[in-house]
């Protein structure tokens, strides 16, 4: 649980800065859109759009928006991390407040603000003398449903590299590690809660003219944000930090506890940017948001580079290379020595019952069979490419975390599975990987990958090149079970710890 301090203080950073941006802008657009009907339909308008999209598919839209941008205007304007999702959650804070504000400037008494006008008020006296007093209590009640909205939301910015309780969240979920998920859900809702009851002492301070508890919840308000963000405070040395990504599943977790282990050792820094996804995580090696990570050479091959056919594995790593140093300036260190393709697997005897050994054979069975996914699977070109050369026609397709699609084959929810062939639970739940015989899944090396910088620095490179080619394909599955298995699960960190000892590192 040591994660947490460091977490909630990023966490709180980054919802109150939303928040307080929230504040700044709906406070002003308020008082004009209860002027302005015409400002007010366009405004409420808006931020009531805003709230009908999901959060994660915000947080994930400007993603490309800021590359795009950054791309227009030469560069500097990060895409991923704080900026992103600083902006997202300022707009989910704004409904509330605004709505609150044009409400409560609305509902004051005709006859009070005619007898404002009466004794010759101009309407800036107008609106801090009469108008803002009587709308306060109603104001601060949006503000309280912001501040919860946007504390809840933040646990998502995981997902564009922002660090916050969703880490612990996102990593407890795709590791079975309920403490974790726990830990990170407490922490949230006793934030949230936290700062409710405080705002709510500002509210009845307001409501009853009390002034000492309004200065007395602001203080403790203040008070605690600050010794809440101290893990953030500046401390000197950090100019060697660095950020080690990964994606959102338990071998990918491994991978970069064991590369942040090398790269401690040799003296840096690291920190930790967990659960990524396939596009996201390059790009931000790319920009220089994540020093290094473990890719796969299919995905590269397919996502990034759109290429079709593939090549030979050892010759498809050397093009990704060449291509990734040439396109983005990203460093590829090389391939740790195993491969982990998308493998289409099923349980071993529902296989040898339906004579199923093949993806050809799968083709005459699919469709009474339900395929689970992992959640990028079904979107991904590998799985374009397996239609283009099977004609497989599925009863259901069903998407899962990975943890939980290899649930939904054990239960019988699922009959199907686009499995991954280090995941040490297909032979510890002898389940049958079919064969593919027209090839159309490209080779899924395991490659490191550094940033710009990064591929200039002697020493960073030569912590991380002992694990070029050191890690066998059983012993990645050993390690990933050790994670995945129901009992006696290890966590990332110790799991790593082990593939270390194994392979003599």
């Amino acid at each position: 649980m040591g994660r947490v301090p460091p977490l909630l203080a990023q966490h709180v950073l980054l919802s109150f800065t939303a928040l307080a941006i929230g504040i700044v802008i709906s406070l002003p657009l308020g008082v004009w859109s209860a002027r302005n009907r015409t400002v007010g339909r366009i405004a409420l308008g808006f931020a009531s759009l805003v709230q009908t999209i999901p959060s994660l598919a915000l947080l994930a839209l400007f993603y490309p928006v800021l590359l795009s941008l950054s791309a227009l205007v030469g560069g500097g304007i990060p895409a991923l991390g704080f900026l992103p999702s600083l902006i997202a959650l300022t707009l989910y804070a704004l409904l509330p407040i605004l709505r609150n504000g044009v409400a409560g400037l609305d509902g004051i008494d005709p006859a009070v603000i005619e007898a404002a006008d009466g004794v010759g008020m101009t309407p800036a006296q107008k609106l801090r003398l009469v108008e803002a007093p009587l709308v306060a209590p109603v104001l601060i009640a949006g503000i309280r449903t912001a501040a919860v909205w946007t504390i809840g939301a933040a646990t998502l910015s995981t997902t564009v590299g922002q660090p916050s309780l969703g880490d612990l969240i996102f990593a407890g979920l795709q590791t079975q590690n309920w403490a974790l998920v726990l830990a990170g859900c407490a922490s949230a809702a006793a934030l949230a809660i936290l700062v409710d009851l405080l705002i709510g002492g500002i509210e009845t301070g307001l409501k009853r003219r009390r002034r000492w508890l309004v200065i007395a919840a602001a203080a403790v308000l203040a008070i605690g944000m600050a010794a809440a963000t101290a893990p953030l405070w500046p401390r000197g040395g950090d100019e060697r930090t660095v950020v080690v990504g990964a994606k959102n599943f338990a071998e990918q977790y491994i991978l970069a506890r064991l590369i942040g282990d090398r790269l401690e050792r040799a003296g840096y820094r690291v920190e930790y940017r967990d659960g990524l996804g396939s596009a996201v995580i390059f790009g931000a090696v790319a920009g220089g948001d994540v020093d290094v990570y473990v890719d796969y050479a299919g995905t590269i091959w397919t996502n990034a580079m759109k290429r079709g056919e593939a090549p030979a594995r050892l010759a498809m790593v050397a093009a990704i290379g060449d291509w990734a140093r040439e396109k983005h300036g990203v460093g590829l260190v090389g391939a740790l020595g195993f491969e982990n393709a998308y493998a289409f697997a099923m349980r071993g005897r529902d296989a040898a019952q339906a004579g199923v050994k093949t993806l050809d054979d799968l083709v005459r069975v699919a469709p009474r069979l339900t395929l689970g996914s992992d959640l990028e699977f079904l979107e991904r070109p590998e799985w374009a490419a397996v239609k283009r050369a099977y004609p497989l026609r599925f009863k259901a397709t069903t998407p899962y975390s990975p943890t939980f699609m290899y649930q939904a084959l054990a239960s019988g929810r699922v009959d199907v599975i686009s499995a991954f062939s280090s995941d040490g639970r297909i032979a510890a739940e002898k389940l049958t990987v079919l064969a593919d015989p027209r090839r159309a899944i490209p080779g899924y090396d395991a490659i490191l990958l550094v940033a710009p910088d990064r591929a200039k620095d002697a020493r960073f490179l030569a912590a991380l090149k002992p694990l070029v080619g050191r890690v066998p394909v059983d012993a990645m599955r050993a390690a990933n079970y050790q994670v995945d298995r129901e009992a006696d699960k290890a966590t990332p960190q110790a799991a790593a710890a082990w593939l270390a000892k194994r392979i003599g590192l």
